[in-house]
């Protein structure tokens, strides 16, 4: 049940810049006593609906824009304290993942696993596309790998995501991190200051 102050986050572990929001939130969420509602997405869903300039950037990136980007986001990861390298597969299938998390966040074990997704792919390089991958960050996080692969596989879990990612896009939503303060839309790790200023100062 959720209380009264709360943030609604909206996340895909595929990308680097939730990987810098998701550490931030929890720490934010501590000092300010909000109560987080986690909404695990499939990003490739919202760009292929909402944001495909995306697959335009990537295709033909500008340099200047993407050596901005990349020291930026190593900059970040240093603010964090968290470690950041681009793997060698990149974008990834992050479906089973995302389908763990909902499965992590009915457990009440969504921070460990998704946690670990994310240091996975993005501190380690590793695939988390890759279902043995998975099953062990999910051992690691206190559930059972047969009932994490059942549910993984399960229509339930494949609704659940395709809901929350089209309730993403509804809300006026184009991609991961997104997150929502009283009906509030902020999207990405650069908003997280903005919120904490909005919550503290009542803005919203």
């Amino acid at each position: 049940m959720k209380n009264s102050n709360y943030i609604e986050f909206y996340f895909d572990c595929s990308s680097p810049w939730t990987y810098l929001a998701f550490t931030e939130i929890l720490e934010l969420s501590q000092r300010l006593n909000f109560e987080i509602i986690w909404k695990p997405i499939l990003v490739g869903g919202v760009f292929n609906n909402v944001n495909r300039d995306v697959y335009e950037f990537r295709k033909n990136p500008n340099p200047l824009k993407l050596d901005y980007s990349n020291r930026d986001l190593q900059l970040w990861a240093k603010v964090r304290k968290i470690k950041i390298i681009m793997p060698e597969i990149f974008p990834i299938n992050s479906v089973k993942a995302m389908r763990g998390c909902l499965f992590a966040d009915q457990k009440n074990c969504l921070v460990s696993f998704a946690k670990n997704v994310f240091k996975a792919y993005w501190g380690s390089g590793l695939d988390i596309s890759q279902e043995n991958l998975l099953l062990e960050i999910a051992s690691n996080a206190g559930l059972k790998p047969y009932d994490f692969r059942r549910y993984v596989e399960s229509q339930e879990a494949k609704d659940l995501l395709i809901k929350n990612t089209k309730e993403l896009i509804e809300r006026g939503g184009f991609g991961s991190p997104t997150f929502f303060y009283h009906k509030q839309m902020f999207f990405g790790n650069d908003r997280m200051h903005l919120l904490e200023q909005a919550i503290i100062n009542k803005f919203i």
